[in-house]
């Protein structure tokens, strides 16, 4: 199989790659077809069937919307996200929706859109997609699925075009020992043979030139996640928690004090946490971000990256392509040889994709030897269970816990410092719920209001 660094990092939206980008690039391809094959005139009607993962939890990660906008003739990466709201609003009101921008059809979501638990056999993010003439015949009928990272297959359908891109290639590996037998072989970096590889799919220009593009959409998240030039950044998350977003309030109290960082040498972590913390915020809104590899891991990297530019001496713009070349090397493994799709192996999963994916092409671009044991212990390492990360997936809570927590992941491993503000932080997710108590008869008379709430000195009692 034949994965491409573009592949790996996709520009899109918030807030999920496989229930939102998928589904929205699977709508597009699905009206592309009819229009390439001559079915979209004689089409009255489109209906569309969500299968597990997407049927359980697709209200909350946006499904229903990213398929509108894909059968609108939306692409992920160029649809702008300042206007979404008002056009799905229009097609809701006037029960109306133009295919690809010009061929209008009968649209109510309701009727139209289906969701469904039971998974199909293929994969747990599963779509159908059928198209209906004005006697209600099926002119066709596709199915898809959202393998992860916006990874989107046809069931059924050859994959000739990767079986040939696989046998193109200078340098096919399939395991880490493959690859960095390769680097020892041919002397190069695992971004050089990357780089190579690439080459069957683009021009060193455009390889350049697309990868940039991800660093500068990196950077715009970031920026607008801070609330630079954002105003929306200072209000609440999407969805009934209604969670208020804290990257600009972190933003402010760092730049008002840039003397502090003198006196601590680790200042430069809360940079780091700020960084993950702003882009997570912002797919949690729906926002413009990039697949690293997936929406819900997606701070890690351009966090990581962040602190590249930003605090090592020496950064260039070849530094991010290398950066970025080596990220994707260490994603393709995992996507061949186990997933990167949050249903397959949860949040977790997905996080630790992506923490090793940073840390080894941050000590590459930092001068580490591709076969030193070293690397291989820093990704080892980024792959461990991590339950501090672990989030729900009920009303869009998975975006939220995420946005709040991830930043929390990158600090934890420096022991020494802010141990404080996550004893503190531990605190005051312990107060904040209920559930946790000991006497859970309390809690639930608590919740019908026939018992007060404990204290706080009852509730630090508890905990110690």
């Amino acid at each position: 199989m034949a994965v491409s660094v573009f592949d790996l990092f996709k520009i899109g939206i918030g807030p999920s790659s496989s229930h939102t980008v998928g589904p929205m690039r699977a709508a597009l391809m699905f009206a592309e077809g009819l229009e390439r094959d001559g079915l979209l005139a004689p089409t009255a009607s489109v209906k569309v069937e969500l299968y597990g993962s997407l049927g359980a939890t697709g209200k909350g990660h946006g499904t229903d919307r990213g398929v509108m906008l894909g059968l609108m003739g939306d692409a992920p990466d160029t649809v702008d996200p300042e206007t979404i709201n008002a056009r799905l609003e229009a097609v809701r009101a006037s029960r109306l929706l133009a295919l690809l921008g010009h061929h209008t059809i009968p649209f109510v979501m309701k009727e139209h859109i289906a969701f469904y638990r039971q998974a199909l056999p293929e994969h747990p993010n599963g779509m159908k997609l059928r198209a209906l003439d004005a006697n209600g015949e099926t002119l066709r009928e596709s199915t898809y699925l959202s393998v992860g990272g916006g990874f989107v297959v046809t069931a059924g359908a050859p994959n000739t075009k990767v079986l040939a891109a696989a046998q193109q290639m200078p340098h096919a590996f399939t395991s880490g020992a493959e690859l960095l037998a390769l680097c020892a072989s041919t002397g190069k970096s695992i971004a050089q043979l990357m780089l190579e590889n690439e080459r069957i799919w683009h021009s060193d220009e455009e390889i350049r030139t697309g990868l940039l593009r991800i660093w500068d959409v990196m950077q715009a998240c970031v920026s607008r996640g801070c609330g630079i030039n954002n105003p929306d950044a200072d209000g609440t998350l999407p969805g009934p928690f209604q969670v208020k977003r804290r990257a600009p309030q972190l933003y402010r109290a760092l730049t008002a004090h840039p003397e502090r960082a003198l006196q601590d040498p680790l200042s430069m972590i809360d940079w780091i946490n700020l960084y993950a913390i702003a882009v997570n915020e912002e797919n949690a809104a729906g926002g413009r971000v990039v697949t690293a590899p997936t929406n819900g891991a997606a701070g890690i990297i351009p966090a990581v990256l962040h602190y590249y530019v930003r605090f090592t001496p020496g950064a260039n713009e070849q530094g991010v392509i290398d950066f970025l070349l080596t990220a994707a090397a260490i994603g393709i493994l995992y996507k061949l040889n186990a997933s990167i799709s949050g249903a397959e192996v949860g949040c977790q999963g997905e996080v630790g994709v992506a923490c090793s994916m940073a840390a080894g092409a941050l000590a590459a671009v930092l001068g580490g030897n591709a076969a030193a044991s070293g690397k291989r212990r820093r990704n080892r390492h980024g792959t461990q269970p991590r339950p501090h990360l672990r989030s729900g997936r009920r009303h869009g809570a998975d975006s939220l816990h995420r946005a709040q927590r991830d930043g929390l992941g990158e600090s934890r491993e420096r022991r020494a410092h802010g141990a404080a503000r996550r004893r503190r932080a531990l605190r005051l997710a312990r107060f904040g719920h209920q559930d946790d108590a000991r006497n859970r008869r309390r809690h639930e008379d608590q919740i019908q209001g026939n018992v007060a709430r404990r204290t706080r000195g009852q509730h630090r009692r508890m905990l110690m």
